[in-house]
């Protein structure tokens, strides 16, 4: 199976993104990552394993690949790659900005802008409220290029028991925005763990 490429931008919600790799890990699905130095950051200030940790704990797994965000000759930065497509999670107000705007700056802005080209599927997950005219253009732009444009809302009428039954919740519904066939209807299958 083609790699999912999985981007991890400087908003608020690291464990999304942890728990979108993992997912996909678990499923024996290849995974492509980039994380920015703004997530870096953000990762310390929300997540109780530093990130070093947990990349280290995932490189260990033969099916992920992890690419410095400044490694614009990573395979990701060119079409010529397949993928499965690609998950920006969370996606940063500036990132979403860059995608809409086609800015390359760094490796995650320049494979979502594959993604765009080779018009392979792309999910936004945004961190961002309350928004501003701006982003919803930034937003309006992107959907009407076929991106999966997907804030991370709660399911409140599954009732979640916990915070880790919404974050299921919103990566199996990014995961099944993907079309990966493992997680369709994935986003129903946490309200039991929780019982």
């Amino acid at each position: 199976m083609d790699p999912v490429v999985v981007g991890i931008s400087g908003a608020s919600g690291s464990i999304l993104a942890q728990r979108a790799i993992e997912a996909l890990l678990n499923r024996e699905i290849p995974v492509i990552a980039t994380c920015s130095s703004a997530a870096r950051m953000v990762w310390q200030e929300e997540m109780e394993e530093p990130f070093g940790t947990t990349l280290a704990r995932w490189q260990e797994s033969a099916n992920f690949t992890y690419c410095p965000i400044g490694d614009l000759k990573a395979p990701i930065a060119s079409g010529t790659t397949p993928t499965a497509g690609m998950i920006v999670m969370p996606c940063s107000a500036s990132t979403l900005a860059a995608i809409a705007h086609g800015l390359s700056t760094n490796l995650l802005q320049r494979a979502a802008d594959v993604c765009l080209k080779e018009r392979r599927r792309l999910v936004i997950v945004p961190r961002e409220t309350p928004v501003s005219t701006i982003h919803l253009e930034n937003m309006l732009t992107l959907s009407r290029l076929g991106v999966t444009v997907l804030p991370p809302e709660p399911a409140f009428y599954l009732h979640p028991a916990s915070v880790g039954d919404i974050v299921d919740f919103i990566v199996g519904r990014a995961l099944d925005a993907l079309g990966l066939p493992e997680f369709l209807d994935g986003r129903l299958r946490y309200q039991r763990r929780s019982e």
